[in-house]
């Protein structure tokens, strides 16, 4: 797995505050590479995994069995580089991506123009950045966002349900929440299951088979601090886990928390 990586931040001079999807696209595809954890508030964020047409079944099937960590909200014809909720290109316009072959991570670059397939089936699938602004509004910090990192993500010893030639384990996006807020983040949370909805874990690490959380399998630690208590979500880079575990022939995927900003606004996610 691959550890910590520098975390570049968006500031001033790259960005006005709160830029919209197509502008930040823009910046990306023009070559800014930064996670996206705090950008475009308002606008939902998803994660990428692109397989050939002959593995889009058996991908669609594993995310149908496994909700919590694959909410789909999006799915293109082969080939196609724009979506119902994307409107730019899904080969140019997020700020990194990931090339598997044979299951192996093999490169991270800023453009797969060249990679692209005209059978590549792509799935866009729900992002827990995406509630971090109503996490914000309740009064939850978001110690990432604070400390200009990117989020610490984990592979647990917890396995998803099986489909097809997919297989893998659960990975968790973590937050550090002090103990008189862990209440309202389960309850802001959870009105958002198209993005991850509410944690799967609260506590202890170790019951997710996590032996450090000062070493994060994808993105950056975070501080966690007296009175306070580990929150983890499920997390949309459990496919990329799936694929290094199923090994397929080829996969191009998001960089873990460098997203897909699209055109859905967070309030169509919200539910009562």
């Amino acid at each position: 797995m691959t550890g910590r990586q520098h975390t570049p931040k968006w500031n001033d001079e790259q960005a006005d505050p709160g830029p919209a999807p197509q502008r930040a696209r823009e910046r990306f595809r023009s070559g800014l590479r930064v996670p996206t954890a705090g950008l475009c508030p308002g606008w939902t964020q998803a994660n990428l995994i692109s397989v050939p047409r002959e593995l889009a079944y058996d991908v669609l099937l594993f995310a149908q069995r496994n909700p919590k960590p694959c909410p789909v909200l999006d799915v293109t014809e082969p080939g196609e580089v724009r979506a119902s909720i994307f409107a730019g290109d899904l080969r140019t316009d997020l700020p990194a991506y990931r090339v598997y072959r044979d299951g192996e991570f093999v490169e991270e670059r800023a453009d797969v123009s060249d990679l692209w397939r005209d059978d590549l089936v792509s799935f866009l699938i729900g992002c827990s950045f995406t509630f971090e602004s109503a996490l914000v509004e309740a009064g939850v910090p978001v110690r990432h966002i604070e400390q200009g990192r990117n989020v610490p993500m984990y592979v647990t010893d917890r396995e998803c349900r099986p489909a097809g030639g997919m297989a893998g384990p659960l990975v968790v996006s973590m937050r550090p929440v002090p103990a008189e807020a862990v209440a309202t983040a389960v309850r802001v949370t959870s009105r958002y299951p198209g993005v991850h909805g509410a944690p799967v874990h609260v506590g202890d690490p170790g019951a997710l088979g996590i032996a450090d959380l000062a070493e994060p399998d994808f993105g950056d630690a975070v501080d966690v601090r007296d009175g306070e208590v580990p929150v983890f979500w499920a997390c949309g880079v459990t496919p990329q886990a799936a694929v290094m575990r199923s090994r397929p022939p080829f996969a191009i995927s998001h960089a873990p928390g460098h997203m897909a900003i699209t055109d859905l606004r967070d309030a169509t996610l919200q539910v009562p």
